[in-house]
């Protein structure tokens, strides 16, 4: 997947596609006032103003027609620079650019550039010529408050995208639709995984499919983290004031915060699980012989988004994040780290997912503890990272406000990046907790502390993978892993019921669809249904004690024996692999 913003040259094009864009409005509605017209890492939009008329798609072919005939006329576009009293007289009738005059800054250089009958407020820079821009594509229309705040008007904000060849734009064309058939919304609710209501925005239902799901996930993440040597807490999920005060959140944090009064005390629903954390480290003492410790939870929190971010199982406002707190010494920092990354990698790879690591430093503000303190930190991230044998690109100034971190950015199945998994060095909490444990000299020292996720949150993890799978889950994660199909019920119902009771003693999640319906019809729903392996039990199959199956997206069938056939989906639930 291409990130335009990381592209120079796509860049330069997509923005000068925004002022084509504008141009043709422009032209089409002679009142259209406008705001901004960024690139974005898929493209580029602009708001407009365009009193009382509202966009739809039905609009945008209109719009890029006219965009190609002023592409084809080519117009050269012009730089001019300005002085801000030229500025502010060239742009006197529209009230955008003179906020966006009013508000730059007194070394700031303006230009504006012309293309035919239209000039713009920008800084560029652009393409040579109009005749560049042919190959682009409007993807779509929305609302947005001008300067992203509700209290003022709302503009029009249309989307795009283009490319140097019409090859390039074709094929992104087609990732998009891609995309599109894959939308965790659109098949969450088809394969009954997940449901959202109008009386909990942002606070999805899981369905029996997607608690299946979901299970799964976690049995997986309480296997391996018993592995690995963790030990496994659960704690409140709302807690006094006082605490948050004591950990910096309600500082630092406090807007996203649910808040209630009990017994006319302020509480807080928790929006993350590390204070709680720290306080069932401080239940015990502790001696550097216990060090480190392992602490997991899979710890349900809350963060109030803001209603327009919400986006099906993406960004919700309660979530479960798999949560792990390490307490170390210092001197087992980079040990820990190496073997963090090693576990993450192989969780990661259990699910066919690439990544890369970024480093994230710290703040420019909303930090807490000495800046030598974070210099040490994001140094002992770095050589860890690469003592493992990966390279991390730094992030300036995204590191959480207690401390850097490592972050996870994971490549799906269409090359999509999303960040998951964050390893957060943390010398501050245990400071502000006065956390200690006793050292081979009888002395109390600090330990240091690693935040930790995986999957990132359960909820997220799920909607990613939907997308990642396009609905068709491996054998292990799938709500229903076997479909048995009678040819005739009369004649075959009774052995698909043996077989069925066969495979639930192995454990294995089967259903036999014993519907009174066509045999063409049942075998079409299974693939709908993205059920990963579908049996046909007719005459042949009763006679030779065997069975018939297909997997899901293909067409040819494979008959063995049953006992074969329930060694072979045994050994790839087990395993966990992606074919059988």
């Amino acid at each position: 997947m291409i990130n335009i913003k990381e592209d120079e040259k796509l860049s330069v094009l997509n923005h000068s596609c925004a002022h084509l864009l504008a141009q043709a409005v422009k032209h089409l509605y002679p009142d259209a006032l406008f705001w901004v017209g960024p690139v974005i890492e898929d493209g580029f939009y602009y708001d407009i103003d365009l009193g009382d008329k509202t966009l739809t798609l039905e609009d945008l072919p209109a719009i890029e027609r006219e965009m190609k005939k002023i592409a084809k006329d080519g117009k050269r576009i012009i730089r001019e620079e300005l002085t801000r009293e030229e500025a502010l007289e060239k742009f006197k009738d529209d009230p955008y650019k003179i906020d966006l005059i009013n508000n730059m800054d007194d070394n700031t250089v303006i230009s504006c550039y012309t293309q035919g009958d239209f000039t713009d407020l920008c800084r560029g820079p652009h393409v040579e010529s109009t005749k560049l821009l042919k190959n682009f594509k409007l993807l779509k229309v929305s609302g947005a408050y001008f300067k992203n705040d509700s209290n003022n008007k709302m503009l029009q904000r249309i989307y795009g995208i283009c490319f140097e060849t019409p090859e390039q734009l074709e094929e992104h064309l087609k990732f998009l639709e891609e995309a599109k058939n894959r939308d965790h919304k659109k098949l969450g609710k088809e394969l009954d995984i997940f449901m959202m209501s109008e009386y909990g925005p942002g606070f999805p239902f899981f369905l029996p499919n997607g608690m299946i799901i979901r299970n799964e996930l976690e049995n997986y993440w309480y296997e391996e983290h018993t592995k690995e040597g963790y030990e496994f807490i659960k704690t409140p999920i709302m807690l006094n004031k006082d605490l948050w005060e004591l950990s910096g959140h309600w500082y630092n944090y406090r807007e996203n915060m649910y808040t209630s009064e009990i017994d006319n005390a302020t509480f807080a629903i928790k929006p993350m699980n590390c204070p709680g954390g720290m306080l069932v480290y401080k239940n015990s003492l502790h001696s550097y012989k216990d060090l480190p410790l392992r602490i997991g939870e899979l710890g349900q929190v809350h963060r109030h988004e803001a209603s327009g971010a919400l986006n099906g199982l993406f960004r919700v406002r309660t979530f479960t994040q798999d949560d792990a707190h390490l307490f170390m010494r210092e001197d087992q920092i980079e040990e820990e780290v190496i073997r963090l990354i090693s576990f993450i990698d192989r969780i990661y790879k259990t699910f066919g997912l690439t990544y890369e690591i970024e480093l994230s430093t710290r703040p420019e503000e909303k930090y807490i503890g000495d800046i030598a303190i974070w210099d040490r930190s994001e140094k002992a991230l770095q050589d860890a990272c690469e003592k493992s044998g990966h390279t991390c690109k730094i992030n300036p100034g995204d590191g959480a406000f207690y401390g850097p971190k490592l972050d996870f950015h994971i490549k799906d199945s269409l090359g999509r990046v999303w960040q998951c998994g964050t390893i957060q060095l943390d010398m501050n909490l245990p400071e502000r907790f006065d956390l200690t444990y006793i050292d081979s000299d009888g002395s109390k020292k600090r330990p240091v502390m690693l935040h930790r996720v995986i999957y990132g949150s359960i909820e997220r993890f799920i909607g990613i993978l939907i997308e990642h799978y396009a609905g068709a889950f491996p054998l292990w994660l799938a709500p229903v892993e076997i479909n048995i199909i009678p040819v005739n019920n009369e004649h075959h119902l009774d052995y698909a019921k043996e077989l069925q009771a066969k495979l639930d003693s192995a454990h294995i999640r089967v259903k036999v669809d014993d519907r009174d319906e066509k045999l063409g019809y049942k075998m079409r729903e299974s693939q709908t249904k993205k059920i990963p392996l579908t049996i046909i039990i007719g005459d042949k199959e009763i006679e030779n004690n065997t069975i018939s199956y297909r997997k899901y997206g293909k067409t040819e069938t494979t008959t063995v024996s049953v006992d074969e056939f329930i060694r072979l989906v045994s050994e790839c639930i087990k395993n966990k692999e992606h074919n059988i």
